[in-house]
This record gives C-alpha cells, sequence and structure tokens, in this order.
C-alpha cells in the first residue's frame, strides 16, 4: 500500500471522529471554504519557500516540508469533496505522452 493510499484511508477515517481531537475532523466540521483556505495558504508558503531554495540545501528540505502540507491538505479537500488521491493519479496517467500544450488546448474547447 503506498502512502498516498495509507493517508487516504486515515483521512477517511478521521473525517468523522471528534473535531476536538482530530485536526482534520475540526476542518471538515469548519467547511470546504476554511479547508479551501489552508489549501490557499500553504500553496503560498511552498512559493515563498522555493523562492529561496537555490540558496541552501536547508531551503531546499522547507520546500519538500511545505509541499508535503500542502499535499496533505489538498488531500482533505479531495477528501470534502468525496475524491482520493487515486482520482488524480488516475487522471495524470491520461496525460502521461501527451504534449503539456496539447493537453492544455483539449481543455479550452
Amino acid at each position: 500500500m503506498s502512502v498516498l493510499d495509507e493517508l487516504t484511508q486515515v483521512l477517511t477515517q478521521r473525517k468523522s471522529e471528534d473535531p476536538e481531537t482530530s485536526y482534520v475532523a475540526s476542518l471538515h466540521a469548519k467547511g470546504l471554504n476554511k479547508i479551501l483556505e489552508k489549501v490557499g495558504e500553504e500553496s503560498t508558503e511552498v512559493i515563498l519557500a522555493a523562492k529561496d531554495a537555490d540558496r541552501s540545501a536547508g531551503t531546499k528540505a522547507e520546500v519538500v516540508k511545505e509541499t508535503a502540507d500542502l499535499w496533505f491538505h489538498t488531500m482533505v479537500m479531495l477528501s470534502a469533496l468525496d475524491l482520493s488521491a487515486q482520482d488524480v493519479l488516475d487522471e495524470l496517467a491520461t496525460r502521461l505522452g501527451v504534449s503539456g500544450h496539447d493537453e492544455k488546448a483539449a481543455r479550452e474547447n
């Protein structure tokens, strides 16, 4: 089982737990807008960390940590929408071998 599969199971379980004892449950209790705020906040933190990443190994480690936070909160968002990381992986699989320009053009039509 992959880390993404395990995390998906944990998020599904914690979604319905007590918001007082589970961070994931507390996000779900606050609703999708709060979850989306966290995704936005983590996205900004990734960008800020990446801007300095070429300066030292320490800042590269920060990019990894912030990206992990972003992926986590994105997975909480997916869970709130009854989607999973597998849904995203399946979509990425359909794009393998397709030019990014061609894929973007197909979405615009």
